[in-house]
């Protein structure tokens, strides 16, 4: 059972299992995909400014199967062009909860994470010193409440029904916000799985429904499952969600030359995404052994933004913080988190590169 959820609103089955933890320095590093160099269509990918040979070290980062930026610098290498004598490790992971243990383990330096695990991870009793660096997405239909059952038509049909999701993940946000909403929290069974889990549970009956994200979710609708709400739908209701990159605060302050050609690059495969998505689709199905048309159908459900609009008023620059503070309240509310910040705490938690 949950922390805090003793009051019957919701039943936790935990079965997800965390994704091994790879160790530098001390140990050995855990790669995942492929690895950094091109195995897309695309070949050889020149890095966008000048190299920089003056940076030095090992740099661990963890990625996550979302279609976004992060694939793209992955699959073509850019951070090893740009930075030639930075050696870079990438992990795979299967939430950003686990990502969220990474930070609190020191055994990362920059990861993927929603805006819900961002949210845990910067309020008590984690206070991880830790700083959201880069929007990868803002989420949309790419992650949605996918049903089996055909005559469940609304989110207010699923009364009674067995529901997975990966706990303390944006997708947990947007459900309970969507139960909540119309008056069935209570009279649900939400039941904690990682994406893995949740694809043989969907299929083997024991879960009713899912909230998830893509390439999960494709999966789903394509073995019969039915959408009914999307995080689109979820964000029109005040509950708007991303997938955040975060750095660790001491590596942050050790490394800004790294961060900055970091945010160069992500922000030249944001671009990409949006000037060119089949090339940016190429790289990422390199990466998730998928074909590429299923990728740009995935990637209409987000929105990607340049590195100019993420310092703006709306996004890094201001909103984004309150939008993880909001977050933190809800979790509040679930027993996720002990306490929230002021407002000052959560905008110290993020760092717009382009601004300092």
């Amino acid at each position: 059972m949950r922390p805090g959820l003793g009051k019957g609103r919701r039943l936790a089955m935990h079965v997800a299992a965390l994704v091994a933890i790879g160790l530098t320095l001390s140990g050995c590093i855990v790669e995942s995909g492929r690895p950094e160099q091109s195995r897309s269509l695309g070949g050889a990918t020149p890095c966008p400014v000048e190299p920089d040979a003056s940076v030095t070290g090992t740099v661990r980062i963890g990625w996550q199967e979302i279609p976004n930026g992060d694939l793209i610098v992955k699959d073509t290498g850019l951070l090893n062009t740009c930075l030639p004598n930075v050696t870079t490790e990438w992990s795979k992971f299967a939430s950003g909860g686990d990502v969220v243990q990474a930070f609190g383990a020191d055994s990362l330096d920059i990861g993927l994470l929603g805006s819900a695990p961002a949210a845990k991870a910067l309020s008590a009793p984690l206070n991880i010193d830790m700083k959201v660096i880069w929007i990868q997405d803002r989420i949309g239909a790419a992650e949605s409440l996918v049903v089996r059952d055909p005559s469940i038509t609304s989110v207010a049909d699923l009364r009674g029904k067995r529901i997975g999701v990966p706990f303390a993940s944006t997708g947990h946000y947007s459900l309970l916000t969507a139960l909540d909403k119309v008056g069935i929290g209570s009279q649900t069974q939400v039941v904690n799985l990682s994406p893995d889990a949740i694809r043989g549970a969907f299929g083997g009956g024991q879960i009713d429904a899912a909230y998830i994200w893509e390439p999960t979710l494709s999966e789903l609708t394509g073995d019969g499952g039915k959408v009914v709400t999307t995080s689109a739908d979820v964000g029109q209701l005040g509950a708007s969600t991303y997938d955040l990159e975060g750095a660790r605060g001491d590596f942050l302050r050790d490394n800004p030359t790294f961060v900055k050609m970091w945010t160069t690059v992500q922000g030249w495969a944001a671009n990409l995404i949006n000037t060119d998505p089949t090339k940016a689709a190429e790289h990422i199905a390199g990466q998730l052994g998928v074909p590429v048309e299923r990728i740009i159908d995935q990637i209409k459900g987000y929105d990607y933004f340049d590195a100019a609009t993420q310092v703006g008023p709306e996004y890094l620059g201001g909103q984004v913080a309150g939008d993880i503070r909001r977050t933190a309240e809800f979790l509040l509310q679930e027993g996720e988190v002990q306490r929230v910040g002021p407002a000052q705490h959560y905008a110290n938690g993020v760092y717009a590169v382009g601004t300092r």
